[in-house]
């Protein structure tokens, strides 16, 4: 009697597991499909991710985004930038808390002289002084050699000390509306000023010769003065890109004014002026000039018909004596007040210029709108 074999259909058994592994794969699919789309499954990521970033000392505001936290961005990223934030922002902080360690700031009508303990600070680079009954800066700020800002706008200031020309380092000098009736020679020391502000002083009609020596100076305002021509030592400012002498007494322009070759702004408003030299062609630089054109009778055609990008600008009807003067009485209680409305007024239009795409080359009329 033989051996009895037992034959089993393996392709039948190999079906059946198929199958099975088939059934079991599209299941497991699907639970992954429900759980994307579960919100325990997002929960659970957020948790975790937030467990993760305290575990590194990330704070909370670092892994949000619009409110909810996002999980897309690798944590090692948000470690960095709000590393990089952090020394940004410190080392903001430490600059500016550096910083005003050399700045001097005082306002208030109540002071009518500077404090005692100023003289102990020699190592300060900047004065800010503002709205004060302050008339005289005494003589020892020959002592801040560091000195380069010397902002003291808004004051009672009858006078300049000549010490002021011991600072070396001076860039820039800003003692707009007080009451100076004269700049000292020793100003012409500071050899690397750069920007000078005597606007709105009222009595100032020259300046010394020595300030010729101001190569440096790029920018120069002696509007609302009684300036009768521009003193010779602004013409001999060889950087000068920027000169305003609006409001003053000027009824004539040097012949020579194309002295200055690196001009670019010139501002005559509110003058005197019955003709304009066609030395203003030659300045190569010049970009903007603006005028008064009640008294003007002659003009260059050169002027007006410049190719070299020059926008002529002439107020005809000089829009600062029509501007709705009677809605600002309350606000301009003084003629300095008044000057000093007009200067900002005139800034903004000249911004305004500056930013239009195409300008007149000439313009008959010009009218204002202001809202307060």
């Amino acid at each position: 009697m033989g051996h009895q074999v037992i034959i089993f259909d393996i392709s039948a058994a190999r079906g059946f597991w198929e199958t099975q592994v088939k059934k079991y794969k599209e299941t497991q699919k699907k639970e992954k499909e429900r759980l994307a789309k579960s919100s325990l499954e997002k929960i659970k990521q957020e948790w975790d991710f937030v467990l993760e970033c305290r575990k590194k000392g990330v704070p909370q505001s670092a892994y949000l985004k619009n409110g909810f936290i996002d999980t897309t961005v690798k944590l090692v990223d948000k470690v960095e930038k709000n590393s990089q934030l952090s020394k940004k922002s410190a080392l903001s902080n430490v600059a500016d808390k550096e910083r005003r360690k050399f700045i001097f700031q005082l306002s208030g009508e109540h002071w009518t002289e500077l404090p005692d303990s100023l003289k102990e600070q020699t190592h300060l680079k900047e004065w800010h002084i503002h709205k004060t009954q302050i008339q005289i800066i005494p003589a020892y700020i020959a002592l801040f050699q560091e000195l380069k800002v010397l902002e003291i706008s808004n004051n009672q200031i009858t006078h300049l000390p000549v010490e002021i020309g011991c600072l070396k380092q001076l860039k820039e000098l800003n003692v707009s509306f007080n009451n100076l009736k004269s700049i000292p020679p020793e100003l012409g020391d500071c050899e690397n000023l750069e920007k000078l502000d005597l606007s709105g002083n009222v009595e100032l009609t020259e300046l010394p010769f020595e300030l010729s020596n101001l190569k440096q100076v790029t920018f120069v305002d002696v509007s609302a003065n009684k300036f009768p021509t521009i003193p010779i030592c602004i013409l001999r400012m060889s950087s000068l890109h920027w000169l305003d002498m609006s409001n003053n007494k000027l009824r004539d322009l040097p012949q020579d004014i194309d002295r200055l070759e690196e001009l670019q702004t010139l501002l005559l408003q509110k003058n005197k002026l019955t003709y304009l030299p066609r030395a203003l062609v030659n300045m190569p630089k010049l970009s903007l000039l603006v005028v008064s054109g009640d008294d003007l009778v002659e003009i260059p055609t050169d002027v007006c018909e410049s190719t070299t990008g020059l926008k002529f600008i002439s107020l005809k009807d000089n829009p600062l004596e029509t501007i709705f003067y009677q809605d600002t009485e309350d606000i301009l209680e003084s003629d300095r007040d008044r000057e000093q409305f007009e200067k900002e007024f005139m800034k903004a239009y000249i911004a305004d210029i500056r930013e239009r795409e195409s300008v007149p080359c000439y313009t008959t009329k010009v009218s204002f709108t202001l809202q307060l």
